[in-house]
């Protein structure tokens, strides 16, 4: 299931950095680029319980799913409905992920 939802935001990423492209938008040109512009911190810690890892996961994707929306906004605003529509199916899926993730953290509760 993990390894299903990290390909979808891998493919996601490709294709905003796609979209950028074609709106004249400057690239990511280098991890320190990325590191700069990040916005969901990475969890560097050497042992994380699955109950907590499912959780945090749930909470990055609601994260992104906000600031999803709120770039979502910002193309409404400037009239832009291809990338509101692209956005709002990026949305659609974060919020698919963010429930199956409470699905699968209260599936582990109710298992311990």
């Amino acid at each position: 299931m993990l390894a299903d939802q990290a390909d979808r935001i891998l493919d996601t990423t490709d294709a905003i950095a796609e979209r950028m492209r074609k709106l004249g938008g400057a690239p990511l040109r280098s991890i320190g680029h990325i590191a700069r512009l990040q916005r969901i911190l990475d969890n560097n810690a050497d042992y994380v319980t699955l109950r907590d890892m499912l959780a945090e996961l749930g909470d990055d994707n609601k994260q992104l799913t906000f600031h999803l929306e709120q770039t979502r906004d910002l193309c409404d605003q400037h009239g832009d409905v291809a990338t509101a529509r692209l956005l709002q199916n990026w949305i659609d899926e974060a919020e698919q992920r963010t429930w199956i993730l409470l699905l699968a953290g209260c599936a582990q509760r109710a298992a311990a």
